[in-house]
This record gives structure tokens, sequence and C-alpha cells, in this order.
């Protein structure tokens, strides 16, 4: 019997062999959003992909001219050998399993600090349901914490969100800005190079990317007149209405001073653009002469012609810092100057995702509210924190400092955050090759990296560069001496694959 074909209610239905319909699948690649296949992000895209496979590989006995794959695609300080604070896992411990709170191997201080955090719960119980905005006594917990950062600077618990991350609060706030059709379509300023969760959650949100471009030339600095051009001309085709900020910087990992963040406040408030505030990394800062400025801090600092109109969202996280605890999905968002009916909107549209993670509420509340001089955690805390902080520091210069060794490799300062992200010269030959291939020049250096060396690096095209130029991202967080074999292979690679190609 031949098969057939028929159409009923529109879709496609085909008879097999045995005389059964067989439906056409309702969701196939062309019939999904097609904003979906838009997205993109290359902190875990094929690169890594493929270094997960070669471990398979490796662990099955193939033979590789590498013992091990070397990870350095993703701020996943844990995972990168970073150890947990351990204040924050006892805490957490007793939380899970109340019945530890008997056992006296654990510090009084941890124990009234669980029992604190268990008696906002639900039920005394970390499983329970949340507020949807977060934990009340959570985010009284965070406010002061805002305010001890800024010299006094007032915060309102009720200006709090806890978020899945801040990842997750970042793209909420985007939602609420993403609007209109056409020439009306809502613009967002990101800057390049960006973290790519920007361009992935406007692209799925079919919003408008505005590329400003940072200064590579002047330590990854932003330039005002840089963002009016980018502003300007963006105004031909959409409607800009938001500014992202990442400080300290990712991939880049710069650090901005506060002259730069009053004059983009400044900017701001004269095209009159919501300001997003990335700030994950505000513990992440090593150069000397750097230090980090909270935009709220410097917002109200410019006085009420400032700090009672620029529309303001900032977030931090459990995942970065010194602390690294990606997989709990701690974080918050505080909301300057925003409107009360759409305030009531964010409320409303967090509540439908019912509350973050509580587990990572409680994380959150431990960051905000560490350890205190006189408690018997404390001595142990700060040990611990000065030396992870520390050896970043340490592991910052080291990268820089072997990079910029090479020839055909520029490194700038790694002032914060977690990340390098050098400027390589590839030759034409390879180019070449790399564009008959249909791949980025610095994705098919990166694979080819791989392959040779077990190390795992993000291609610079997948952040965003100018033209003509590129780069590779790669974290600071392995162990010195991992990073060092890393670092020693990276170097040699690079020089082979410069013979290899002139």
């Amino acid at each position: 019997m031949n098969a057939a074909l028929s159409t009923r209610g529109g879709s496609q239905e085909k008879m097999t062999e045995n005389g059964m319909m067989s439906r056409a699948k309702v969701l196939t690649i062309d019939t999904i959003n097609p904003t979906v296949k838009k997205v993109e992000y290359a902190v875990r895209g094929p690169i890594v992909q493929r270094a997960v496979e070669l471990e398979r590989e490796l662990s099955q006995g193939m033979k590789k001219p590498f013992a091990e794959v070397i990870k350095a695609n993703i701020g996943d300080a844990h995972a990168m050998g970073q150890q947990p604070i351990t204040f924050f896992r006892q805490v957490l411990a007793l939380c899970s399993y109340p019945e530890l709170l008997s056992d006296n191997t654990f510090p009084e201080d941890a124990k009234s600090r669980a029992c604190r955090i268990l008696q906002s719960c639900g039920g005394h119980s970390m499983g329970a349901y949340s507020a949807s905005q977060g934990i009340d006594s959570v985010r009284e917990d965070v406010a002061r914490y805002i305010e001890r950062r800024d010299g006094g600077v007032p915060c309102d618990p009720d200006d709090i969100y806890l978020t899945t991350g801040a990842s997750d609060g970042i793209v909420t706030m985007l939602k609420l800005l993403v609007c209109g059709e056409g020439a009306s379509r809502t613009g967002v300023m990101i800057s390049i190079p960006q973290y790519p969760l920007y361009s992935a959650a406007l692209a799925e949100l079919g919003a408008v990317q505005i590329n400003y471009y940072l200064n590579e030339e002047k330590c990854w600095s932003l330039d005002i007149p840089e963002l009016q051009r980018a502003l300007d001309e963006a105004r031909q085709y959409c409607n800009p209405r938001a500014l992202c900020i990442i400080n300290p910087g990712n991939p880049t990992g710069q650090v901005q001073s506060r002259k730069c963040i009053e004059d983009v406040i400044q900017f701001a408030a004269k095209e009159r653009l919501f300001l997003m505030a990335d700030e994950v990394y505000q513990d992440n800062v090593y150069a000397d002469g750097c230090q980090f400025h909270s935009f709220k801090k410097v917002l109200f600092e410019m006085g009420p012609e400032y700090s009672d109109t620029v529309e303001l969202a900032s977030f931090h996280s459990t995942s970065k810092c010194y602390m690294g605890e990606c997989g709990f999905r701690g974080g918050y968002m505080e909301l300057i100057n925003m409107d009360d009916e759409v305030k009531a909107q964010l409320t409303k549209l967090v509540s439908v995702r019912l509350c973050p993670p509580v587990p990572g509420q409680a994380l959150m509340d431990l960051v905000v509210n560490p350890p205190q001089p006189g408690e018997p955690s404390y001595d142990n805390f700060i040990k611990e924190r000065t030396a992870t902080l520390s050896a970043l520091a340490e592991k910052a210069k080291l990268t820089e400092q072997v990079l910029n060794t090479v020839q055909g490799i520029s490194c700038n300062p790694v002032q914060g955050a977690m990340y390098s992200f050098p400027r390589i010269t590839i030759p034409e030959k390879a180019v070449k090759e790399a564009t008959e291939k249909g791949q980025q020049p610095d994705m098919f250096y990166c694979m080819k990296m791989l392959e040779e060396t077990g190390i795992c690096l993000v291609p610079g095209s997948g952040f965003g560069q100018k033209d003509g130029t590129y780069h590779f991202r790669m974290t600071i967080l392995p162990p010195s001496d991992k990073l060092k074999i890393l670092l020693d292979k990276v170097k040699e690679f690079h020089q082979k694959f410069t013979q290899q190609y002139s």
C-alpha cells in the first residue's frame, strides 16, 4: 500500500505502510517561536559541548594529546576548585536538616542564624514557598547591607526583590521595558563586549539590541561620546529606553571610576533612559587605585536633581565575589524611582513564578549579614574570605603578566571580576581557512586549541567585538597550579598556531 498524504484541521497527516495515520509533529523547527532560534549563549556553546565530548572520550580511554580538559569558559568558582565559606554551608545545613541544631559540632552563631531564617519560613521549613518578592526578614537584611555599603544612603526593603540569581532579575526588568512595534520597538543599550545573557534575553523578547563599544585602548573604558553615537543612530530605527552597565566588567574585567559612573547617570538623565546596573562582581576588585562604587551611592551623592528622578535597577548575586555559590541561584535587585503602578505590575509578574528558591534566599541573607566581630565564626569567616579574594587578585595579575609575554596576544589589566579578555592576532591564512569552514576566526582558533591542548576558552565573537579584532575570554578561577599550566599551554599553542599559519 502506497503512503498517502491527507490534510485535516490544517495539519498534514501521512498514511504509513501498515495503514496507520502518522501525524506531523505540532512543534518543529519551522513552527517554534522564531525569537528562540535567534538566542545564542556562547558561554555554553559549541566549544563547551565539544569539551564535554572530549572528557567523555578521555574517560573511555581514547588517546588525546592531553590528559585532561581544563574548562576556563565560565565563572563557576566551585567547579574550578574554590572552596565554599564554612559558615554559609553550616547554616544552610542546619536550615535543611534542623535536627542538627542539637549537634554540638556547630557553632552557636550558625545555630542562631539558622533558627532566625527558619522562623521566617512557612512552617519553619525551607521547603515552603515564600512571599513572591522574597522572605521579609531577608529583604530587610539586604536593605541594611546596602545602607552600610553606601555610607548610610537609605534603602527601603519594599524596593528589594529577591531573585533566582541576578540573571532572573535582569530578564524580568527587560520584560517590563520591552514594548512597541517597528520603529517604536524598545531598544536596549548594551556594552560590546557584553555578557551574552543580555543579547540572548533581548533576542528572546524581540527587543532591539543597541551596541556601544568599550574602549580597549583605554583599558575597556566607557566613553560618553560613544554612548551618544550609539543612541543617536539607534533612534532612527527604534525607541531606546534602557542602558545596561556591567561593573566590574564581564568579560572585560574593568572597574569603572566614580567620575565615569557620574557621567553615565547624567547621560541617562538627559536622554531619559532607564539604568540597569549589573554589580554582581562588586567584591572582586584587585587593581591598585581601583574601587567599587555602586550606582545607587553615586546617584544619591549627585543630589535630588538625579536621585529623585533617574530610574535605576541594580543587581547582585550569591554566585560571584568570594562566595561563588552559583548553584544556589540566590540574588536580589533594588529598584529606585520606579512608578508605583509599574511596581505593582512587577510584583504580579514575579508572583506567577511563585518565589525564588528559598535556599538561595537564605544564602543571600548570609552574604549580606555575615558573622560579626565577637561571634564564634567571625575569625574563620574573615580568614576564608580574605584568602579567596587574595588568591583571585594574584591570579588576575598572573594572567595579565603571562599573556602579555606572548607575541600576538595583548591583555589589559584584570582590574576586577573573574575574567580576562585578551586580543589575539590571527594570521590571514587562518582567517581564510576559518571563513571557508563557515566559522568565525576566533571560534576556529579556540576550537583548535581545545582539540590540541584540552583548554576550553570562549571566542570573543560570542561576546561581541569590533570588526577585524579577535579575542577570547578565560576565567582566572582555576587553582594557581592549574592556571599556570593553562597559561603555559595557551602560550605554547599560540606560538605554534602562528607558525603553522604564517
